[in-house]
C-alpha cells in the first residue's frame, strides 16, 4: 500500500543518511561549536546530517548531470531547500513520537540494525568490527547511532498510524478504467496528390504572398545571440603533443596490469563454521545436491556469495583446487581466512597478453590526451589572466593556442561548439556587458565567450524564403484540393455507403483504446477518434494529404484485457500514493504548526561554507 511504502522510505532515510553518505563530508560537529542547524518541537536537526544529506543530494545531481554540480548549482536548483524540507518532516514526526510517548524496544533496535547492508561481513551475518568502523568514518558513536535509530523508528510508527488504511477509492479506479478500456473500431482511407485526378496550377505572387502572410510564424527567425568566443579542445592539440617511448614504456609498465591479465575464474565461495559441516556439504553435492540449495539453506542469497572474477593470486590456499576444476565443479573444502568453505567454478577466463608494441597507439592517445588537458590547463590559466588584464578574446587567440569562433547562437542550435552543454548554458545566461571569462567545455576544453548583440526575432521575406513558402502552398493546396474532390465520396460515407462504392481502399481498425499509438496517422489521430460519434465521418487534414475517418462500433472495456487488469493496479498503486502522500504531507504541516519550527540560518550557512 503507498501509505507504507512512504512509512517505510521515512524510516529509511536516517540510515540512507548516515550509511551511504559516511565519511562523505568531512567535519565534525563544524569543529563543536555548533551541533544543530534547527529543531521541530523537541526534536532536532543534526547539522552533520544536514550535510551529508546536501552532499548526496549534490552528488547524485551531479552524476545525472555528467558534471560536477556546484553548491551555486545546486542552490538554484532548489537541492538545499529539498533536503532541508525532507529534514524536517522527519524531525517533525520524531517530535510527534516522543510527545505521545512512542518508543521501541532493543529487540526492535536490534532488527534494524541488523537489516542494514552495511554492517554484513562476507558470509552475510552482522559484522561489528564493520558496524564499528562505518559509525567511526560517520563521525558518530554507537549510543548516538542507536538513539537516532530509535527516534527514527518510533517516528515511522506514527507516520504508518496516520496512513495506516488509505484506499484508492474504486469509483474513480472503475471511471479511469472505463475511460482508457472504452473500445472502438473505424475505417479511415488516406488520399494524397497522387490521388487528385487534376493537377495543381503553379502560385501567383499574390497567392505566395497571402500564403506567407497567414503563416508568418514558420518564417520568423529565433532571438539569435551574436557570440564571439575562443576555445581549445585536447583533440585540437594531439597533434602539438609529443610523447617519447620512455613514457610510453612507463605507462605500459604502470598499466601492465590491463594489457596482460592473467587466466581468472568466476567464482561463488560458500564458507561454513567448522570442517565437518563443509565436509556434510560437500558429500550432499556429489550426491547430486544443488549449490544453490545449500546457499538458500544458509539464508543467503547467491550475490553473497559471488567473488565474482578472480586470479590464482586473489585466492590464497583455495587457488589450487579451484584453478584445476573446470567450469562448473564444485570443489573443497579449502581452508580460507574465513573458516573452510566450498568454491564452485562459474567460467574460466583465458589469460591476454597485448605486447607493447600493440600498446603503443592506445597509449600514445592516452598519454596524448592527459598532456593535452595539462597544457590546456596551464594556456586557461594563462589566457583568464590576460583576459583579467583588459584583453580581449581577439588577442587571446593571437597570442594562445585557443582559436577564434562566432555563433549565432539560438536555443535550437546545436552543432559545433554549441554542442557542448557548458557553452549553451554560458551562451543564454551571458549579458552584453560580461567580462569573457575562461570556462570549462566538460571534455578537457577550455572557453570563454562575449555576447557582440541580440537580433530580435524578424520576419524573413518573402524573396529569402520563396522555395519554402511555394512547398507549403502546394501542400495546403493539395488538400484544399482534395477535400474539394473527395466531397461527394464523404457525402456518401455520411449516408452509410461503403468506401469500396467510392472507389476508396480503407484501413481497417479493431478494438482501438486511448492508449493505442499509431505512427502512420497525422498528430491527433487518436484524439479526433475518440470525440466522434458512432457512424460519423471526419476528415482530418495532414501535410499534403487527408484521412477519412468514419467511426464504427462505441464498446466498453474488455473484460478478459489482461492489460486491463495490470493498469487497474497501476492506477490504485498511484492514487493511493498520492493520498499517502498528501495525507503524510498534511500530517507533518499539522504538527510544525502545533510543535513550532526553528532554523539556524547561521549554522546552516556554516556548512556550505565547507561545501566551497
Amino acid at each position: 500500500m503507498a501509505g507504507k511504502s512512504i512509512s517505510k522510505g521515512a524510516m529509511w532515510l536516517l540510515m540512507g543518511l548516515l550509511i551511504i553518505g559516511l565519511g562523505g563530508f568531512g567535519i565534525t560537529n563544524l569543529g563543536g561549536a555548533v551541533r544543530n542547524i534547527g529543531a521541530v518541537g523537541t526534536a532536532q536537526i543534526d547539522v552533520n546530517t544536514y550535510a551529508r544529506a546536501l552532499r548526496n543530494e549534490i552528488s547524485a545531481a551531479s552524476a545525472g548531470a555528467g558534471r560536477i554540480i556546484s553548491l551555486a548549482e545546486a542552490q538554484a536548483m532548489g537541492l538545499d531547500r529539498r533536503v532541508l524540507s525532507q529534514l524536517v518532516s522527519r524531525a517533525a514526526l520524531e517530535h510527534e513520537a516522543a510527545a505521545l510517548g512512542i518508543s521501541v524496544g532493543d529487540e526492535t533496535l536490534r532488527d534494524e540494525i541488523l537489516s542494514i547492508p552495511a554492517f554484513r561481513g562476507l558470509d552475510g551475518s552482522f559484522d561489528r568490527e564493520a558496524y564499528r568502523f562505518a559509525l567511526q568514518q560517520s563521525g558518530l558513536n554507537e549510543a548516538e547511532f542507536e538513539a537516532q535509530i530509535r527516534a527514527e523508528t518510533a517516528a515511522s510508527l506514527v507516520q504508518g498510524a496516520a496512513l495506516a488504511g488509505l484506499a484508492a477509492p474504486q469509483a474513480q479506479i472503475d471511471t479511469l478504467l472505463a475511460y482508457l478500456g472504452e473500445r472502438r473500431s473505424l475505417s479511415f482511407a488516406v488520399l494524397d496528390r497522387s490521388d487528385l485526378l487534376t493537377g495543381l496550377p503553379d502560385p501567383s505572387d499574390e497567392e505566395l504572398r497571402a500564403y506567407h502572410q497567414s503563416h508568418l510564424p514558420d518564417f520568423t527567425t529565433p532571438e539569435t545571440r551574436r557570440i564571439t568566443y575562443v576555445y581549445v579542445t585536447p583533440e585540437m592539440l594531439l597533434d602539438t603533443v609529443e610523447v617519447d617511448e620512455a613514457a610510453l614504456r612507463a605507462a605500459y609498465a604502470e598499466r601492465e596490469a590491463e594489457f596482460n591479465t592473467p587466466e581468472r575464474r568466476l567464482v561463488e565461495r560458500l564458507v561454513f563454521a567448522n570442517e565437518a559441516a563443509a565436509r556434510d556439504a560437500m558429500a550432499r553435492i556429489e550426491g547430486g545436491e544443488s549449490f544453490e540449495t545449500l546457499v538458500a539453506e544458509r539464508g543467503l542469497d547467491m550475490a553473497d556469495v559471488d567473488l565474482g572474477d578472480v586470479s590464482a593470486a586473489d585466492l590464497g590456499a583455495a587457488a589450487g583446487p579451484v584453478f584445476e576444476a573446470g567450469t562448473g565443479a564444485v570443489t573443497g573444502p579449502v581452508e580460507t581466512s574465513l573458516g573452510p568453505a566450498l568454491f564452485r567454478v562459474n567460467a574460466v577466463l583465458a589469460a591476454r597478453v597485448t605486447p607493447f608494441e600493440e600498446a603503443v597507439p592506445h597509449l600514445r592517445e592516452a598519454l596524448a590526451a592527459d598532456r593535452a588537458r595539462r597544457v590546456i590547463d596551464t594556456l586557461a590559466e594563462a589566457a583568464d589572466d590576460m583576459l583579467a588584464g583588459g584583453a580581449t578574446l581577439e588577442d587571446v587567440a593571437r597570442e594562445t593556442e585557443m582559436e577564434l569562433g562566432e555563433i549565432a547562437w539560438h536555443p535550437g542550435l546545436s552543432e559545433g561548439i554549441a554542442g557542448y552543454p557548458n557553452f549553451r548554458a554560458a551562451a543564454e545566461r551571458v549579458q552584453q556587458n560580461d567580462y569573457p571569462q575562461i570556462a570549462q567545455l566538460g571534455d578537457g576544453g577550455a572557453f570563454a565567450l562575449r555576447l557582440d548583440g541580440i537580433d530580435e526575432p524578424r520576419i524573413l521575406p518573402l524573396d529569402d524564403v520563396r522555395e519554402a513558402v511555394t512547398r507549403g502552398w502546394r501542400a495546403q493546396a493539395v488538400v484544399t484540393a482534395l477535400k474539394a474532390q473527395a466531397e461527394p465520396a464523404i457525402a456518401a460515407l455520411r449516408a452509410g455507403e461503403s468506401f469500396a462504392a467510392q472507389g476508396l481502399v480503407p484501413t481497417e481498425l479493431e478494438d482501438i483504446t486511448r492508449r493505442d499509438y499509431r505512427a502512420d496517422v497525422p498528430p491527433g489521430f487518436i484524439e479526433t477518434v475518440f470525440s466522434m460519434t458512432e457512424g460519423e465521418v471526419r476528415v482530418i487534414e495532414g501535410a499534403g494529404r487527408i484521412h477519412i475517418l468514419r467511426l464504427g462500433a462505441i464498446k466498453p472495456p474488455a473484460e478478459d484485457d489482461p492489460d486491463l487488469a495490470r493498469l487497474a493496479e497501476t492506477l490504485r498503486a498511484q492514487i493511493e500514493s498520492d493520498l499517502g502522500q498528501d495525507m503524510f504531507q498534511i500530517l507533518v504541516d499539522d504538527i510544525r504548526a502545533r510543535a513550532g519550527v526553528t532554523l539556524d540560518q547561521a549554522a546552516i550557512n556554516a556548512v556550505h561554507a565547507n561545501f566551497n
